[in-house]
Parts: structure tokens; C-alpha cells; sequence
């Protein structure tokens, strides 16, 4: 288990500090369903790289993943190490590739 305090990364999913706190208008996601916050979905194997909803919710501002963590939060994910974010407010970046066609996500 690795912990991080500014960054980390795993897999194709990128987390990075932000020094702000969630603005106040920003859309909550809702993750009770799943009972987890999803941050991306693995495409071959189902996968997901995933945070309890006890310890992280996600929010969506002006295009952008933000996720805020509590103390003891983890991120998951079936085929690579756990990574645990120290608390506070993270963007989430979806690692992209370039091809001649388009530039697309990176997929586990």
C-alpha cells in the first residue's frame, strides 16, 4: 500500500492536489448505488479503480473529476497496488494517448 500526499498515480487514472477546496456549485455524483466512488472502469477485464463511499465523494466542476477524501480513504483496483491519498480535495485525470485518428483515453 502506497500513500501519497500531492500525487499518485495508478494505472492510467492520475490523482493531483488542489489546493482549494470543492467550489460550492460544483454537482455531487451520486455513488450510493455502487457503493463505491468509481474514478474509471477497466475495458477488457470489468475492473474498476474505486474509493468507499465512507471515505471519498466525487464531484464534477467545469469539465473536471474532483474527489475529496477523508483520512484512511484507499484507491483500488483488482490488478494494481492500493495507493492511499492523504485527505484532501484531488482532481482526477484520465491518462489520454495519441493516435493518428484521435486522442483517446488509456484503457487497463
Amino acid at each position: 500500500m502506497k500513500k501519497f500526499k500531492d500525487q499518485g498515480r495508478q494505472g492510467d487514472v492520475f490523482l493531483r492536489r488542489v489546493n482549494k477546496p470543492i467550489p460550492k456549485k460544483a454537482e455531487k455524483v451520486d455513488w450510493s448505488k455502487e457503493k463505491r466512488v468509481i474514478l474509471a472502469y477497466g475495458e477488457v477485464t470489468g475492473h474498476a479503480h474505486a474509493l468507499s463511499t465512507k471515505l471519498a465523494e466525487m464531484y464534477r466542476w467545469e469539465g473536471d473529476r474532483l474527489i475529496e477524501v477523508k483520512a484512511g480513504a484507499a484507491l483500488n483496483h483488482e490488478e494494481h497496488e492500493t495507493i492511499c491519498p492523504a485527505p484532501g480535495v484531488f482532481q482526477v485525470i484520465q491518462q489520454r494517448q495519441y493516435t493518428p485518428e484521435a486522442i483517446i483515453n488509456v484503457t487497463d
